[in-house]
Parts: C-alpha cells; sequence; structure tokens
C-alpha cells in the first residue's frame, strides 16, 4: 500500500471517530410523544459510521476514475454543443448539403429546431434516427459547360493561336485538295484538327525545350506556367480527337492514333538524346524528324485519303516535304537573322539539340568535343555560340553539307510531283520550303 493510500484510510479513521461521538447526542426525530413534544431518539454511531463509510467509498471510486467522469464530462459537453450551437442551412451548411426530410423540406442534421423535446428518451431517438437520408443536388453535375470555363482551360491555346505564323500545314492541305477533292465539311474538319494538333504541340515543345521566344513572343508556359500549359496542350489533343470522330470514319480513327504516336516517339527520342547527350547517326535522326515532324503532315493527307474518293497515295511526297521542313528549319535555326529575331539566336545550341547541322558537325570531326561539350553547358551566350556557328561553317563545313542534302530532297520531291500532274498550288510550298526563299 502506498504512503498515499496509508494517509487517506487515516484521515477516513479520524473522520469516522469525529461523527461517532457527535451523533451520541440526542437529536429530533419526525415522531411526538404523548404530551406533544418531539420525543429524543439517538442514532446510533454504528448506523452514522456506516453512511459516511459508504460515502467515503463513493468519493474514493470518484477519484479514482476521474478519467472516466472527463469524458462523461467532454460528452456532455459535446451533446449540448451539438444542440444548443448547431450550424443549420442558414449559417454556413450549403442547400445541397442539408437534409431532406418527408415533407420536402431541407434542414441540417443537428437543426435546433428539430431537437430532442422529450429529454433525449428512445422513442425520440428512434424518431430521430428514422428521417430520410441525406440527399445531394446533382444539378451542377448536369449543367453545361460554360465559355468562360471553356476560355480559362484553352488560355494558353488561344494565346499561341493568335501568335502569327508560316501555316504551312494548311497552305499544305489546300494543295492536296487539287488532286483530292474532299468535300467541303470534312475538309473544314481536317483543316481544324491539324491546326489544333500543331499549336498543341508547339505548347509541349516549349516546355520540354525550355524556350523563351515563340513567333518572336513570350512562350505561353511563361504567361500561365507549366502546369497549365501543359493542361491545356492535352485538352486540345483530345478535342481533336473528338471532332475526328464527327467524320464517322473509322479510318480517320486509326489515322489520327497512328500518328499521334508517332508523333510522340519521335519527340521522345529528340528528348532522350539532348538529355544523355548521345549523338544520333544520321538515319536515326531522319527516322526521328520523320515520326516527329512528318507526323502531322502525314496525318492531314491521312485524313484527306480517307474522305476521298480517290485512291492515289500521296504520303512518299509528303514524308520528302516532311523531312524538307525540318532539316532546313534546323538549317535556318543556326544561319538565319530572321529566326534569331523569332526565336533567339542559335536556340538549338542553348536547348542543347541535335539537329542535323550540329549532328555532321560531331561525326564530321569526332576527336574535337567542343560542339558537344557546348551543347553540354545549354549556353546563353552568344559570344560561346557564335564560336560553335563558325566552327560548323568553317572547319567541319556542316552547313554546305545541309544545302547539298536539302537540293538533294527538293529534286526527288520535284519528280514526285511531276508524276501526279500539275500543281501550281504545291510546287509553290516547295518553292517556299529552300533555304534561300526569302
Amino acid at each position: 500500500m502506498s504512503a498515499r493510500d496509508v494517509d487517506s484510510d487515516r484521515r477516513a479513521a479520524n473522520h469516522r471517530q469525529t461523527i461517532a461521538v457527535n451523533t451520541t447526542k440526542p437529536t429530533s426525530t419526525g415522531h411526538h410523544g404523548s404530551n406533544g413534544h418531539a420525543a429524543p431518539t439517538t442514532k446510533t454511531k454504528t448506523t452514522m459510521t456506516a453512511n459516511m463509510d459508504s460515502n467515503f467509498d463513493a468519493n474514493c471510486s470518484r477519484t479514482h476514475s476521474r478519467p472516466h467522469s472527463r469524458s462523461s464530462h467532454v460528452h456532455s459537453l459535446s451533446h449540448s454543443a451539438l444542440n444548443g450551437h448547431a450550424k443549420s442551412p442558414s449559417n454556413g451548411i450549403p442547400h445541397h448539403l442539408a437534409y431532406t426530410y418527408a415533407n420536402g423540406e431541407a434542414k441540417d442534421a443537428y437543426s435546433p429546431s428539430h431537437a430532442r423535446a422529450d429529454g433525449g428518451n428512445s422513442s425520440s431517438d428512434s424518431a430521430h434516427e428514422s428521417r430520410a437520408p441525406r440527399d445531394f443536388s446533382l444539378q451542377c453535375i448536369h449543367r453545361p459547360w460554360s465559355e468562360t470555363k471553356e476560355k480559362a482551360v484553352c488560355a494558353p491555346y488561344d494565346y499561341l493561336s493568335s501568335l502569327p505564323g508560316k501555316d504551312i500545314r494548311s497552305q499544305l492541305i489546300g494543295a492536296f485538295n487539287v488532286y483530292l477533292q474532299v468535300p467541303e465539311e470534312s475538309l473544314a474538319t481536317i483543316k481544324h484538327v491539324v491546326a489544333m494538333l500543331h499549336n498543341a504541340s508547339l505548347l509541349v515543345d516549349d516546355v520540354e525545350d525550355n524556350s523563351v521566344l515563340r513567333r518572336g513572343y513570350p512562350v505561353a508556359h511563361s504567361l500561365f506556367g507549366v502546369a497549365q500549359t501543359i493542361n491545356s496542350a492535352n485538352y486540345i489533343y483530345f478535342r481533336a480527337m473528338h471532332e475526328i470522330t464527327k467524320l464517322g470514319n473509322p479510318e480517320c480513327v486509326n489515322a489520327f492514333t497512328e500518328e499521334l504516336i508517332n508523333l510522340h516517339r519521335g519527340q521522345g527520342m529528340d528528348l532522350f538524346w539532348r538529355d544523355t547527350l548521345t549523338c544520333p547517326s544520321e538515319d536515326d535522326y531522319l527516322e526521328m524528324v520523320s515520326n516527329k515532324t512528318g507526323g502531322l503532315f502525314r496525318l492531314a493527307i491521312k485524313l484527306m485519303q480517307a474522305e476521298s474518293a480517290s485512291k492515289v497515295d500521296y504520303l512518299d511526297l509528303v514524308n520528302l516535304m516532311g523531312l524538307i521542313f525540318q532539316i532546313r528549319d534546323d538549317y535556318m535555326n543556326l544561319q538565319s537573322e530572321q529566326y534569331a529575331k523569332n526565336k533567339g539566336f542559335a536556340e538549338d545550341l542553348t536547348e542543347g539539340k541535335f539537329s542535323f547541322p550540329i549532328i555532321h558537325s560531331i561525326r564530321a570531326n569526332p576527336t574535337n568535343l567542343q560542339i558537344i561539350n557546348i551543347l553540354k553547358q545549354q549556353t546563353q551566350d552568344n559570344g560561346v555560340k557564335q564560336y560553335a556557328v563558325d566552327y560548323m561553317r568553317d572547319q567541319t563545313k556542316s552547313f554546305s553539307y545541309t544545302e547539298s542534302v536539302l537540293r538533294d530532297l527538293h529534286e526527288q520531291a520535284d519528280r514526285l510531283l511531276a508524276c501526279f500532274g500539275d500543281n501550281p498550288a504545291l510546287a509553290a510550298i516547295l518553292e517556299k520550303l529552300k533555304i534561300d526563299a526569302s
């Protein structure tokens, strides 16, 4: 037994002794004698001691079970708070989250107007628990998508679409329609879908390439943030897919998914080479370009051929045009003053990108590691970039080599075009894709 328990027992014994002495005195009861005066009676020491023992034991019991008493007290306070201070729809709970009763009245679960009035007996509890289950309003789910929300989601895409561009893909569709004669409604859908995919892919490209300018203006993610820009681009991909399904042509759906896969394969390899500082072979590079850049060119013509009565296959010509477009773009990125104005000087060096002239320069002199190390640094120093451009031009003759490859591709495209018949619009596009075109 602890000292504290011994002390408690000693105080209890002393208290019982004091009470016993006091209770030997007579006390008045409620009974009267024959003379009308109260008859004195005496409570015995045994009776009073027993009562005090009972009270003391009860007090000890309450002392040793204090945690239970505190819990009961908290429960009592919580119960009072719920019944006396409950929120109602008017003080914070929306109507569509309130309980709905059989009479159609919406009330909060703990509304004071429905508090128990019988002190909490079982019949009242039963009535309280038998109310109707919570009925959530689904009106917000079935609301039509608003124009305001559409603008918010599409803001990065709309911004980039508003910037002036070459619009080469729309021109290409119009030129090939000289051959294919696609119905007007289908042609409009195809033009729209290809434009959507092109601009959406540019949003992602600019993020993945850490670009600063697009068409001479700040890139979308510098204005709207990376997360919103990526979401907007992905949203447009699926919007484009939705437009394709409206054509009701399974061949169009297959072409769409096939070329979107190719596009991401090409972009994936481009990023892999950059991030691992792996210089690809020329053939690997041409395959990547055919997937990444040629994919959208090919998709446009595949969709047109699927909607056309013509059975002529123009994909070889389209593939050549895709290669010409990208290799020329690589060349101009390092050589054109207009490109420097629109995208920044020699941006491919800053991005660490293995473009066509850069690949040639590295492979032309594998022992010289200057170019690959400049790519590794992803420098923004124009002096360093100018040094690399001069080296490629004067030492490895990479720009001259690129020019010769472009000439060969143009000659091959011209021969194919001649086989398909006269098409001034298509010939004009090929002319614009020459490196000496203004």
